[in-house]
């Protein structure tokens, strides 16, 4: 088992050598409590000068903290690294270092991320690797003790979207949780939020938290996975306010600001910047009888349902890889195209009331419960069904907001 100390000592060594060019860089352990002054301490701070450069891809950090350990990694087909200026995936390129990569713990979608959202994950072993991997979706979304045996060190590298309801950031508390009841150290590769200058939505109510929200956050929470990792920690959110040993080896050369392109799709169902600048709009939608185009090629980025009134758009769900049963199947669905359309700077709620708005005879049936748990809150529904325009609904998150984005201060390394 790796020792605290030498697992603080090697990092920080590691970390102080870390060119954070614009950024700020976590240089300690998440191992005490956080405040503006002591995260203070821990950044370095250096003029932009190159392309952003993520966790992985600073990888003469994290190395020197793998070698001579059994190491576990929680990733999927996001787990890319760049070196000599090629894409590879992180599983291939530790083992081509000879680290010795034990299991590979997946997500929703799996490792390959080619499940339907929600769909049933079994364990299993790499074709490529011939590692076993073991799902933290389902009946098992925490590492078991057992799953844990004969794992050291644990690495976390996960690409994360900027919504609440996007399940990854979920999986990274089960994560941190399992590693701190097993006192196994956690290192977090970070990697830029392609939302990650927009913090907007309800924020989470408590007596609705599921898989799909498990903290008290805004639905856009404007933070990278890193960041997320150290609120979870000091926020004391894991259960019996538990801490895990936690180390963020953070991006260089970026700030949240900056337009982000990720290199390979996030899930089955964002293929392009837009779906996934439009996700947390959309996802309501989720929550309802309205399809956001699953089972299409433009997910989430256009929405319609059979009984919407008929217009110049329309389109038919089929099933396809990541909706092999797409609500709707096979039906021809009137709605709006957005794969065009500027994109949104806010949490957008314009297309969810004007579907509401024009279901006529199907507005009883509108919401599903999925709703509540997507939203957070039974409130937004009921200001939807009771004819609340968008600005009186955004007035209503005003306080919850402010007192978040205080919070989220604490913790932000860029």
């Amino acid at each position: 088992m790796v020792s605290y100390s030498f697992f603080k000592n090697t990092l920080l060594f590691s970390l102080i050598l870390l060119a954070a060019c614009g950024n700020s860089v976590n240089t300690k352990m998440d191992n005490s409590s956080n405040t503006v002054a002591e995260n203070k301490k821990a950044i370095v701070k250096i003029p932009v000068t190159q392309t952003i450069k993520t966790g992985a891809d600073n990888y003469e950090h994290y190395l020197p903290l793998l070698r001579g350990k059994k190491v576990g990694i929680v990733t999927n087909q996001t787990g890319i690294i760049t070196v000599r200026g090629k894409q590879e995936h992180l599983v291939d390129f530790l083992l081509e270092k000879n680290i010795a990569l034990q299991k590979i713990y997946a997500p929703e979608h799996g490792f390959r991320g080619t499940a339907d959202a929600g769909e049933l994950i079994k364990d299993g072993k790499d074709t490529k690797t011939g590692l076993p991997i073991v799902s933290l979706y389902g009946n098992n979304k925490k590492p078991k003790p057992e799953q844990l045996i004969g794992i050291d060190i644990l690495v976390f590298d996960l690409q994360d979207v900027g919504a609440r309801f996007y399940t990854y950031i979920s999986s990274l508390h089960y994560v941190m949780e399992a590693c701190a009841d097993n006192n196994i150290p956690l290192v977090v590769l970070d990697r830029p939020n392609p939302n990650g200058s927009i913090v907007d939505g309800p924020v989470l109510e408590m007596e609705y938290k599921s898989f799909v929200g498990m903290h008290p956050i805004p639905v856009l929470h404007g933070m990278t996975i890193g960041e997320y990792a150290r609120m979870i920690n000091g926020e004391e959110w894991l259960q019996n306010n538990v801490r895990c040993n936690l180390a963020v080896i953070p991006c260089t050369n970026y700030n949240r600001s900056m337009p982000y392109n990720l290199p390979v799709k996030p899930s089955p169902n964002l293929p392009n910047s837009q779906a996934i600048n439009l996700y947390p709009s959309l996802c309501f939608f989720e929550g309802t009888t309205i399809s956001v185009g699953r089972g299409t090629n433009m997910q989430f980025q256009i929405y319609g349902a059979p009984f919407l009134p008929k217009t110049n758009f329309s389109f038919t769900p089929m099933p396809n890889e990541g909706a092999k049963g797409p609500k709707h199947n096979g039906k021809v669905c009137y709605g709006e195209d957005l794969t065009k359309i500027t994109p949104v700077t806010q949490l957008e709620l314009k297309w969810l009331i004007n579907a509401y708005e024009k279901a006529n005879n199907n507005k009883t049936e509108f919401f599903t419960a999925f709703f509540t748990k997507l939203a957070g809150t039974k409130q937004l529904q009921e200001q939807i069904e009771a004819g609340k325009t968008e600005n009186e609904i955004r007035e209503s998150w005003k306080e919850g907001l402010t007192a978040f984005k205080l919070m989220r201060e604490k913790y932000l390394i860029y």
